[in-house]
Parts: C-alpha cells; structure tokens; sequence
C-alpha cells in the first residue's frame, strides 16, 4: 500500500510540474495536438499501474515520453501512416533516451504551443482556453466558469479548435516577427489568465492551480527573453510580480482576507517589486502603452505605499481612465469608479459606478462590494444591505465570504444606531 501511494504521490507531482512540457514536446514533434494529448495521457495511466510495481524511475519524464511514443506507434499502425510519422518517433526515442542517461535537459517548447494555439486560423473564442488547458493545465470546467459557459460547449471549442491545428498544418515553430505580433496579446492574456487563476488559491490548498501563478511568472520571463523590445510582455511581467510581491500580506495569520489598503507593507517582497519596477520602467521607456503596462502601473502606484505611507488616488483614477479607454473590461470600469470616489469623493465615484452598463457587472463581485461600500458612505444603508448580500452571494473564496459578511454586519449595526 505504501508503494502505491508513494507511486501516485510521484505520478500526480510529475503531472503538475511537468505535464506542460510534455505535451508541448509530444505536439512539437508529431504536429498532432489531440494525439499527443491522448498518448500522455495513456502514458500516466501506465505509470500509475506500473511504478507501484517497478518503483518511480529515476527519469519520471523520459520514462512517461517513452510510454507515450509506444502509445503513437500503436497509433500510426492502426492508421497505416508509419513512414510518414518515423521520424518524429525516432526523435521523441532518441531525446527520451539521453534525457534517461542524463546527457540532454529537458527541453521547453511551451512557448511554440503557446503561439501554435494563438494562430489565426483558430478561432479567436477558443485560442486563449486552449492555451490554458493544453500549455497550462486548466481542466475544461473551470475553463468553461471563467469564459461563461457551460462544460459541454466549452469541450466542443477546444476539440474543434484541435482539429484545425492538424487540418490546417499549422507549425509548431515560434512564428516570424510579421505574424509573432499579431499572436502575442493572445498568449499574453492566456498567461495572465492563468496567473489570476492560481491566484485566487492564496492559501495554497490547491496544488494544480495554486502552481499556476509561478508558471505563469516562468513563462512572462521567457517571452520576455524571446521579444525583449515588446512593452507589452515586460508589462504583464511586471504586473504579475507587482501583485506576487504582495502575497505574503493578503491573508492574516489566521487566515483572514486582508485588503489591499489595510496591508502590512512590510510584509510585501521588496525584490519582486523593484524587478517589476525594473521591467516597467524598460516597457515605459519604448513609449507605446498598452494595457498590461497601464495596469502594471496601477500596481506601482499601490506599491509606493511601501515608501511613502499614502496612496496617490488621483494618479490611479488618471491610470485607470487610460485603461479604460484602451480595455474597458469590467475589472477597469470598477476599478476606475473605486479610485474616483477616494480621490474625488463618495458622491464622483458613484456617478462613475452608475455608468457602467448593468450586463457588464451584474455577476461581477467587485462591482456589487464597491456599490455596498459606496451606498453605506452615502448613507443609503437598506441599498447597502442589498448590495452586501449579492457580493457575498457571487464569492466563491470563504475569507472573502467573511470580510464581505463582516462589511455588511457592520452596515446593520450602523442602521440599527
């Protein structure tokens, strides 16, 4: 019993630290995205039936690469397509084998499937959750809740859009400069997508997505690496460190949520925030803004705190106009109506508040906790209340769930006064 969960402890930690590397090797190589999925993951299957058995391998990669080229051999002889495939199975062999005698590294083509999946022959709707499930790991369900739609339809965008790879022949190359460009926002949003997915898991309870945020920050630095004149990827980079400086502050110690405003600046990591002032300052430098940049910028703002004790208000409101205008997401529209009412007061902020179209916000937690907090300063506690229980209603993290409760119990004490 002992070996079969030290074997499934080595498989399940194998798959969250490597399963991206993979199957981008497995991809880049044969040029079949769904095939290489299916014959990683026959090969985890094979792992959690034999290393109980045989022990972990020294190699837990190299041993999964070879099970998965035996899975695409079987695979290729049942499609009479062996000429054609034999030289891509001689190099997954011919890597797998020195990856297993120690003479090669491992090598990370991430970065090509990343682009491969931002092709425009791929429909714009499913390039940035196919990255995320198939260089990130996110399975499609959660997928499907962050895009607002349901599990099923969600299957079926990203099968679809798997079938277009190989029917179109996309190739699994880093693209020339000319169609680089036009790919990056999309790898950029999926990366960044990513890094808001593990950051919702402050705590770390959940390793697949918790891990997310680091893989996010490893792949903000190798496309930074790979285009070091683009603004635009140091500004995701930037933003993401800015906001990964602070995660040692954003719960108490016992584990309550801390807001921003109220955290303890000492507490925040002073070298990720002067290497994501380094990269800002690189990006600000090329003079073509764009929106990771604006929001990185916001983030510097916020950092400041750390040297000056205050917060300059008015700058963000001016930063988060810009934002608005360039990416006027519903993240942006709240965020600027927030910074307004501290800088310009309760009543501007919520004349901002009230613009933002009601489709735009009526599930977005955010906006119904700013709307709570805007109605109880103006002293319209019932509206308050109501508000309070929709934004706890829409939160899914239980610490949130107790601070917004906390806001609204302190709202009815105030009425009841």
């Amino acid at each position: 019993m002992r070996e079969e969960q030290l074997a499934r402890s080595a498989v399940e930690q194998t798959a969250l630290e490597s399963r991206g590397r993979l199957l981008a090797f497995l991809a880049c190589r044969t040029r079949d995205l769904a095939e290489a999925e299916d014959a990683l993951a026959d090969a985890f299957h094979a792992a959690l039936r034999t290393w109980p058995e045989s022990g972990v391998p020294a190699k837990p990669e190299a041993w999964l690469l070879t099970a998965a080229r035996r899975r695409l051999l079987d695979q290729i002889r049942h499609d009479r397509v062996e000429d054609a495939a034999r030289p891509a199975l001689a190099s997954i062999a011919q890597e797998a084998q020195s990856m297993m005698t120690g003479h090669a590294d491992f090598p990370d083509d991430r970065l090509k499937l990343l682009f491969v999946c931002a092709h425009p022959a791929i429909d714009a709707a499913a390039r940035t959750a196919l990255m995320l499930q198939t260089v990130l790991g996110m399975d499609a369900a959660r997928i499907a809740s962050a895009f607002l739609v349901s599990p099923a339809a969600m299957s079926q965008r990203l099968t679809r859009a798997k079938t277009k790879i190989r029917e179109a022949g996309i190739a699994f190359e880093i693209p020339e400069a000319a169609q680089l460009t036009a790919r990056l926002t999309f790898v950029l949003e999926a990366v960044y997508a990513a890094y808001g997915s593990g950051w919702e898991d402050v705590n770390g309870t959940d390793q697949q997505h918790g891990g997310l945020t680091s893989e996010a920050i490893y792949l903000g630095r190798l496309i930074v690496r790979l285009l070091p004149a683009e603004p635009e990827a140091k500004g995701l980079l930037a933003l993401m460190l800015h906001c990964e400086a602070r995660r040692a502050a954003r719960r108490s110690g016992d584990g309550a949520f801390v807001p921003l405003s109220d955290q303890d600046v000492s507490l925040w990591s002073v070298e990720l925030i002067a290497e994501a002032e380094m990269h800002l300052a690189v990006a600000a430098a090329v003079k073509r803004p764009g929106p990771f940049q604006l929001e990185a910028a916001i983030q510097s703002v916020h950092a400041q705190r750390a040297d000056t004790g205050t917060t300059d208000w008015e700058a963000l409101a001016l930063l988060y106009e810009g934002l608005v205008r360039m990416a006027p997401t519903a993240g942006a529209l709240v965020g600027r109506a927030a910074a307004v009412a501290r800088a310009r007061g309760t009543a501007d902020g919520w004349a901002m508040l009230g613009s933002i179209p009601a489709s735009t916000v009526a599930a977005y937690q955010s906006y119904w906790a700013l709307r709570a907090h805007l109605l109880q300063q103006l002293e319209r506690t019932a509206e308050a209340v109501d508000a309070w229980d929709r934004a706890i209603g829409l939160c899914a993290d239980p610490a949130v769930s107790r601070f917004l409760q906390d806001r609204r119990d302190e709202c009815c004490r105030d009425e009841c006064q």
